[in-house]
């Protein structure tokens, strides 16, 4: 089989690590609830651990109040044990198969160790849009050995990929600096 150079399939994969960072970036805590904050938590459910939106509605009724809305009530328990275990120093206060959560405001010192952990995902994201570029390149270098494509198709190709890398790490700075402006909003 061919190998065939596809700008489209290297942009794919560099939208996916945009992805991964949006998913990393709302899992972050800023002192206003999200759902997404309890994404990273695992409940032990009938003997095996699932994210917390397979056992439970999770919304906003309030800008700073989460409500996680339990489906089975044997579950309760289990899934505010899940929560007060995580690292998002959260306290569950229970209410039948109803759990709220109230996020606290965070101080000054917390702001920035947010930022710091926002931007060193940043930083894993422009890395895996780095590794597709290389990719991407070491696939024309090959290209271009095997006598595939011309040196000139070579240097085009490797062009586009250069301009696709460079959106893709612009549009991680963009979105970094969005969120380091909600988390210092007081």
């Amino acid at each position: 089989m061919a190998t065939t150079f596809d700008l489209e399939d290297i942009k794919r994969r560099m939208q996916g690590a945009i992805n991964a960072f949006k998913h990393d970036l709302g899992s972050l805590r800023t002192g206003r609830a999200s759902p997404n904050l309890l994404d990273p938590i695992q409940v032990d459910a009938y003997g095996t651990a699932m994210p917390i939106t397979q056992v439970a509605t999770v919304s906003v009724p309030e800008p700073r109040l989460l409500s996680v809305q339990v489906w089975d009530r044997s579950m309760v328990s289990a899934v505010e044990k899940a929560i007060r275990e995580s690292d998002l120093g959260l306290n569950p206060q229970t209410e039948g198969q109803v759990i709220r959560l109230r996020i606290p405001e965070m101080n000054e010192q917390r702001r920035k160790e947010m930022v710091k952990v926002s931007h060193k995902y940043a930083e894993e994201a422009r890395i895996a849009i780095r590794h597709v570029r290389r990719d991407g390149l070491d696939l024309l270098k090959k290209l271009e050995k095997d006598s595939a494509i011309s040196e000139d198709d070579s240097k085009r190709h490797a062009e586009q990929v250069q301009k696709a890398t460079d959106q893709f790490v612009a549009e991680v700075e963009t979105l970094v600096v969005a969120k380091e402006k909600e988390i210092m909003h007081v």
